[in-house]
């Protein structure tokens, strides 16, 4: 089945994103990035003060790293509180529209707001990053709905990005619809990184195959799965006859 994750005109077979930081050792990152079969990874391209995480700041950090000879791909965070992370979905919203005219290829992070996520589309956004939970929470997706509603809305891929703890996390986000999920912490501060990557993978696949299958409706009562029409359904017995 092809089913392939396409961006800015790029496919890839991965819906599975991931970044750099935190990893014990990088024997253990390039270990858990090879568990993880993911086709895009994250790179910070300088370290600054939570509090310099200006749209001029993200702005100056893209140009830079296309000046130094890396990707015109941009992840662009723009962080509006230190102590949440929360990002600063005006100052976002600004640096998005002046890198997209400049020509790079943006994919903002942003708070899980459908409104927000469609004024960046309009800008010119080559995807759509709502957050899950805070930043390293591990608290996984806290408004479904909210990426549901993003989902229906986008034209561009949706990317859940930050908040997951575990493969099921990974698996609900995918079950949302969401194109892709990135992750970093979930991984990198795992016990068993490498067996984690793995796991967020399998977690992945397992969510966008649920979702093009289409999980039966919800219903309040019980629906019984033997025939009603009359007919009786055998019973197989593992028991000894008498």
């Amino acid at each position: 089945m092809d089913d392939r994750l396409i961006i800015a005109g790029r496919e890839f077979s991965s819906r599975l994103l991931i970044g750099t930081g935190k990893y014990p050792s990088h024997q253990v990152m390039r270990a858990a990035h090879e568990a993880s079969g993911a086709e895009v990874v994250t790179v910070a391209v300088r370290r600054v003060n939570l509090t310099d995480r200006t749209a001029d700041d993200a702005i100056r950090t893209a140009r830079l790293g296309r000046e130094a000879g890396l990707s015109h791909w941009v992840k662009l965070e723009v962080i509006g509180d230190e102590k949440t992370l929360f990002p600063d979905n005006e100052a976002l919203l600004a640096a998005t529209r002046v890198l997209v005219k400049e020509g790079f290829v943006v994919l903002p992070y942003t708070s899980d707001d459908p409104v927000v996520c469609r004024k960046l589309e309009d800008a010119g956004a080559a995807a759509v990053m709502p957050l899950g939970a805070p930043i390293g929470s591990g608290l996984g997706i806290q408004n479904p709905n909210n990426i549901r509603i993003i989902k229906e809305q986008a034209r561009v891929p949706v990317v859940v990005d930050a908040g997951v703890g575990t493969a099921s996390d990974a698996t609900f986000a995918m079950e949302l619809g969401a194109d892709a999920v990135l992750m970093n912490t979930a991984i990198a501060l795992a016990q068993d990184p490498v067996a984690m990557a793995r796991a967020m993978k399998l977690g992945v696949e397992a969510g966008r195959l649920a979702y093009r299958a289409g999980r039966i409706p919800r219903k309040a009562y019980a629906s019984a799965s033997s025939p009603v029409d009359g007919t009786i359904a055998a019973v197989a017995g593992a028991g000894r006859r008498a």
